[in-house]
């Protein structure tokens, strides 16, 4: 792994990968999990530095994450990894090992329980510390229609970024 960042470093590099995939990775007791997320915010909220990712109500991930106290996001920063982000998407960590599945390596994080995906780019180690469910009310209704048609609804968790570096 590489020498710590200043979260910002590589914001840019983020927000332009996200749209394409990035890897949101939880452990909860002994089961861990990994997801495709290509939605999410980095900001600075409460004098923290914080990232932000939304999770369905539907997914294993949020089971996990209901449970867990941190959570990584890990941007591959080359194209290597796109078709494991096609597949840690499109299949459920309650029927399969998506780290054996799709030959991702699940290693340990600096500061925290969860794992990050290994040499895979740049890494987001980030400390629970908010969470908000999503009121559809308040959602524009384009929006609303759009995107939840069948009123699958995420959950908002604010992380505080407690490190940040390049693992690949």
């Amino acid at each position: 792994m590489s020498d710590q960042l200043i979260y910002s470093t590589m914001a840019r590099e983020m927000l332009e990968q996200l749209p394409r995939g990035a890897f949101l990775s939880v452990r909860a007791e002994d089961r861990i999990n990994t997801m495709t997320i290509g939605w999410g915010a980095i900001g600075y909220f409460w004098n923290r530095p914080v990232l932000i990712v939304g999770v369905r109500y539907s997914r294993y991930t949020f089971d996990l994450i209901e449970a867990a106290r941190d959570f990584s996001v890990t941007l591959p920063l080359s194209p290597d990894f796109k078709k494991s982000l096609a597949g840690t998407g499109a299949q459920s960590g309650r029927d399969i090992d998506k780290f054996k599945v799709f030959s991702l390596k699940a290693d340990n994080a600096k500061e925290i329980e969860s794992p990050v995906i290994g040499g895979c780019g740049l890494v987001y180690e980030c400390r629970l510390i908010f969470k908000q469910a999503m009121d559809p009310e308040l959602l524009e209704p384009e929006l609303r229609q759009k995107f939840y048609p069948q009123e699958d609804y995420h959950v908002m968790y604010y992380g505080e970024i407690v490190s940040t570096y390049v693992n690949s």
